[in-house]
């Protein structure tokens, strides 16, 4: 179950979705929290129940019930975030810039995990959603907290990897 299932549950054309899947999972700067809950938010955010219940139900084995649920609130409040931050961006007209959002991010404040782990779990879920304000915010903020570069690089690796696997499920479940 988990990974394996996913793996095993690709078609052959995504072999290299298959292999990609096992490499950023196996070979990663991440510590265990990180690399589970990256995985955690991105399947949240690729919106596949099979990739979500699988990557879960094996997180669970790897993190603390609190790093489940903290990568499951970035990916919730980074639903919010990034649909706000792009829209205000791509709308084009600086002086929205200047409008409070007056919405509620309390999580962001105490997430209940290293604020570095919750920000690296955001920064992957925006890579997923496609909010560029927000990618460049929190990897300004991972960089300036001490995260390296290779660490941003494989949480971008997991988001898009996670995005592959979620979408051809997707493609094979309309198929089928």
């Amino acid at each position: 179950m988990g990974i394996d299932t996913l793996k095993q549950e690709l078609p052959e054309y995504a072999r290299d979705t298959k292999l990609n899947l096992g490499s950023v999972t196996t070979t990663s700067s991440l510590t265990p929290q990180q690399l589970w809950g990256t995985l955690v938010a991105t399947a949240v955010a690729s919106r596949n129940a099979r990739v979500l219940r699988e990557i879960t139900e094996e997180a669970a084995k790897n993190i603390s019930e609190e790093a489940l649920r903290a990568a499951k609130a970035a990916a919730s409040i980074m639903a919010m975030n990034n649909v706000y931050y792009r829209a205000k961006h791509l709308v084009g007209d600086e002086a929205y810039q200047t409008i409070p959002a007056r919405l509620r991010m309390q999580i962001i404040a105490s997430p209940g995990v290293a604020k570095l782990d919750f920000e690296l779990w955001s920064l992957a879920v925006s890579a997923v959603t496609g909010c560029g304000v927000c990618l460049e915010s929190h990897e300004k903020t991972l960089t300036g907290s001490g995260a390296s570069r290779d660490n941003v690089n494989d949480a971008l690796r997991i988001a898009g990897v996670v995005h592959a696997v979620a979408v051809t499920l997707d493609a094979e479940a309309a198929l089928a």
